[in-house]
């Protein structure tokens, strides 16, 4: 897998890290899972991306992360849940700042994002994907076209994911890396020429082409490779660093519910095939978080 060749790049600015060490020392400090119990409510932020977590327009929580955790919390005796939507890339700085108990969004688990918050084991595994243009005119068909080809093709990412940094270890031109917070805005890049394609997991590709008649998921994609190996993620629910308690129970009922209940149908509801369920048990959170993915 690729969690060793990316580990060493998308590393977080000095401001950012400049700002965790602040938020550590703040005294700010994560509710306890008593805490929650007692209030009987946790919060949990989604970044709205389908299938992962995302909120419906009657503001109920969908997605294989949100279902997962809600069945997960009610056999921790935790109710009520309020759900909270906000970018993909404001998940962790959210968790650092207390700004919610729990992130329900399928994150890769990836040793660098370890170092700042905590992970459950995983919940999914996913692999890559790519949004063109209907009928593809510009024949992309790999994030390496992107280094290969001498024309000035485009690709949009979402800020903050672990696409966008696969893309500076291919050694793309950062010129050909066009940043967006939300997927309609890729939609509208690819449809308005600011970009070529859009790249991103293979679960959100299929999601976004119903999105639009304008854009398809590239069915001929193939897989990027780095360093010989097939990128391949992990996907897990996410909690500030001093969750512990919380975390560790979460994992307890989390492995009971791939066990014994609806985990696999929900997982395949939502797309996932038998290869993603599969792999979804090959590593634990300590392995991903050390790099032994």
């Amino acid at each position: 897998m690729t969690h060793n060749t990316l580990s060493t790049i998308g590393r977080p600015s000095l401001l950012v890290g400049t700002l965790a060490a602040l938020l550590a020392t703040s005294g700010l400090q994560a509710a306890t899972l008593a805490e929650i119990q007692d209030r009987g409510m946790i919060r949990i932020a989604v970044a709205n991306e389908k299938p992962y977590g995302y909120l419906n327009e009657q503001g109920k929580a969908l997605g294989v992360g949100p279902e997962v955790a809600q069945r997960i919390l009610e056999d921790l005796g935790i109710e009520e849940i309020e759900w909270v939507e906000t970018e993909f890339s404001k998940l962790i700085p959210g968790l650092e700042a207390e700004s919610f108990d729990m992130a329900a969004a399928e994150m890769a688990i990836m040793p660098e994002r370890c170092a700042r918050v905590l992970f459950s084991d995983p919940n999914t595994s996913y692999g890559e994907g790519l949004l063109v243009l209907a009928s593809n005119p510009n024949g992309i068909r790999a994030y390496e076209d992107f280094v290969e080809r001498s024309d000035t093709i485009r690709v949009a990412v979402q800020e903050g994911t672990v696409t966008q940094d696969m893309f500076i270890a291919l050694g793309v031109d950062p010129d050909r890396i066009v940043t967006v917070q939300r997927l309609p805005e890729a939609i509208d890049a690819i449809v308005r020429g600011r970009a070529d394609a859009f790249a991103a997991t293979g679960m959100t590709v299929a999601a976004m082409e119903e999105m639009s008649p304008q854009v398809e998921a590239e069915f001929n994609f193939k897989d990027p490779v780095i360093n010989g190996q097939e990128i391949r993620y992990f996907g897990g629910f996410a909690f500030p660093r001093d969750a512990d308690d919380l975390r560790d129970a979460v994992n307890e009922a989390l492995e009971e519910e791939k066990r014994y209940g609806e985990w696999q149908q929900t997982l395949s509801r939502y797309g996932f095939l038998t290869k993603d369920i599969l792999y979804s048990y090959r590593f634990s959170a300590e392995q991903l978080c050390s790099g032994a993915g």
